[in-house]
């Protein structure tokens, strides 16, 4: 039986880097697998009892690697390590921007695969009692589980049969709605993947936002300061060519000249540094769009997987009314075949009654 309510992935650990595989053919030189640094995660998944490593990359995944106690994370510089993913057959490299972020990313995997180790040894230790109770059960139980025999008489095996094609439709059912259902759950991964790395590149916008429009004030006080003292130089100047003088005025004009030129560059600089600002806003808001879209898929994903628990809570309910059906038909081939052997007793005596009559 599936479970009714089945819980999500959740993220519990999440990084930045660039993220690199190994070349298939040489072995030696990295493939960069993103053209930025994207949001790598760790997600645990309760119903499984297993931890994944997820990085998703625009709308495929870069990344998507179960944790087992046999890995092994390896630093292989100060802001660079690597692990080794059998299944996947290959090697993922994650590039950090700091030194910490490499150990943190380190300190957590190591972390991981020890509760990795521990799941898989409880798991174990499951499979073990349950495989003991299992060669302990009592021999009728066994017997009761077996197949009941099928009777030569046309009736009740004809009704058998159709049970038979009715479970075997329903299972295969079963497997197509379990199939579906674990796409749903890989779709809402991913989407969730996405929605942790555009929520933590809206904080990051947001601070740096507040901190641009806290700076905006100051930076128009400090233009108008600049030009106005651009306006008075320049006034200063003029005034100095008018005069046409020599000797100290001169140097006064050419000082003049080379503060009024670091002014302007200074002003350069501002307008400059406000273009950028404004442009971090343009983007900001395209992230805020791409979130909301990536909300909205997120909700789309659990209506669907909604609609799937829905199915197969039907279908668990049609399997059990099925199994009901053919205990009670089972129950009634039984009786049948009690009362064919009670005419069959009947007509045996009969037949030796007539026998005798006959000998007499």
């Amino acid at each position: 039986m599936f479970p009714h309510h089945r819980e999500r992935e959740q993220p519990i650990f999440c990084s930045r880097a660039h993220v690199f595989q190994i070349d298939p053919t040489t072995k030696r030189n990295w493939i960069p697998a993103s053209k930025h640094a994207v949001t790598v995660s760790f997600f645990y998944d309760a119903n499984r009892n297993v931890y994944r490593i997820i990085s998703v990359g625009g709308t495929k995944a870069i990344i998507n690697c179960t944790v087992t106690p046999s890995m092994t994370f390896t630093k292989t510089s100060q802001k660079f390590g690597q692990w080794a993913d059998s299944r996947a057959n290959t090697v993922y490299g994650l590039g950090f921007a700091t030194e910490q972020q490499l150990h943190q990313f380190s300190e957590k995997f190591k972390e991981v695969k020890d509760a990795a180790r521990l799941a898989r040894e409880k798991s174990q230790d499951k499979e073990l009692a349950n495989t003991a109770l299992s060669i302990a059960a009592p021999q009728d139980l066994s017997d009761e589980l077996q197949s009941p025999p099928v009777m030569c008489v046309n009736g009740p095996e004809d009704k058998l049969f159709r049970s038979q094609s009715a479970d075997i439709t329903l299972s295969s059912e079963k497997e197509r709605i379990k199939k579906m259902l674990s796409e749903g759950s890989i779709c809402e991964m991913n989407l969730e993947a996405e929605f942790f790395s555009l929520q933590d590149s809206n904080t990051k916008l947001v601070a740096a936002l507040h901190e641009a429009n806290a700076n905006v004030e100051q930076w128009k006080k400090q233009l108008t300061a600049y030009q106005e003292e651009t306006d008075r130089l320049r006034e200063q100047v003029a005034e100095l060519e008018a005069h046409g003088g020599h000797g100290p005025s001169e140097r006064l004009k050419d000082e003049l000249t080379q503060s009024l030129e670091e002014l302007e560059a200074l002003l350069k600089a501002k307008d400059e540094e406000i273009h950028i600002l404004q442009s971090k806003k343009v983007e900001y808001h395209e992230m805020e769009h791409d979130r909301d879209e990536a909300i909205h898929r997120l909700r789309e994903t659990e209506m669907r997987n909604a609609e799937l628990e829905r199915r197969i809570q039907n279908t668990e309910q049609n399997l059990n009314n099925s199994l009901e059906d053919r205990d009670r038909m089972d129950s009634e081939v039984q009786r049948a075949i009690e009362i064919l052997d009670i005419k069959i007793f009947d007509l045996n005596d009969l037949r030796q009654s007539l026998i005798k009559l006959i000998d007499k």
